[in-house]
């Protein structure tokens, strides 16, 4: 009995949106479950919030499966170009066993893709005047999105971040991976970021809703 309760725990955990709190190599790892909602609200491994709402959450304690941060992700550019650039209304991020995690909530009506270009870069260069800024880690991974930050109907603001600023209510300190979130601006229909990483590491990019996720590894682990 005890064992098909931890199966179907398992398979919960597995089909929601999660974070962990340890590496693949403990011998089980507590899970975190929190809805990926719009809104300035991301669970960490320990239920801190990257983000200024908070969330009920789920726990639950899974055993570790040896390889399972294995991938085969990459680290050469990611491209979408069907778009419709609906408005950026928020950005956050969380931790994971075998990653972390940056999320784009997006203001698009259910089915509409949303256009990326994922990829590493030298220098972050703000769109339309080149000027060249500062991100902190030994790799930049620069993220455009095409979501502005402003309604184009009414010209509202929907996105409030200042170009070379950390993003609003994002705080990665303590994460394996993520060093540093600059915003680059909004230029031309796109939304430019600078996620600073503590080396180059490979990276997945997909839509879930109208979220955009990018999930960078902790390491280069991969299934051969």
């Amino acid at each position: 009995m005890r064992r098909s309760i931890t199966a179907l725990v398992a398979l919960l955990v597995a089909s929601a949106g999660l974070t962990a709190s340890v590496g693949p190599g403990s011998a089980a790892a507590t899970w975190t479950q929190t809805a990926m909602t719009l809104g300035p609200t991301a669970m960490t491994p320990e239920g801190r919030t990257a983000g200024s709402a908070s969330t009920a959450t789920t726990v639950a304690t899974v055993p570790a499966r040896p390889g399972r941060c294995a991938h085969r992700w990459g680290s050469l550019p990611k491209v979408r170009h069907d778009t419709e650039r609906s408005p950026l209304m928020w950005v956050r991020t969380g931790e994971h066993a075998c990653y972390d995690r940056l999320v784009l909530d997006v203001s698009a009506p259910p089915g509409e893709p949303i256009g990326y270009r994922v990829a590493y870069v030298d220098d972050l260069r703000q769109d339309g005047s080149g000027q060249v800024l500062k991100v902190g880690g030994e790799a930049v991974l620069e993220i455009r999105v095409a979501a502005p930050t402003q309604d184009a109907e009414n010209g509202e603001v929907t996105y409030a971040a200042r170009s070379g600023q950390s993003l609003p209510g994002v705080d990665v300190s303590g994460y394996r991976t993520f060093r540093d979130v600059r915003f680059g601006g909004s230029y031309e229909g796109d939304s430019q970021i600078g996620l600073g990483l503590r080396s180059r590491l490979p990276f997945r990019v997909f839509q879930w809703g109208n979220h955009l996720v990018v999930d960078v590894a902790h390491n280069w682990r991969s299934l051969g």
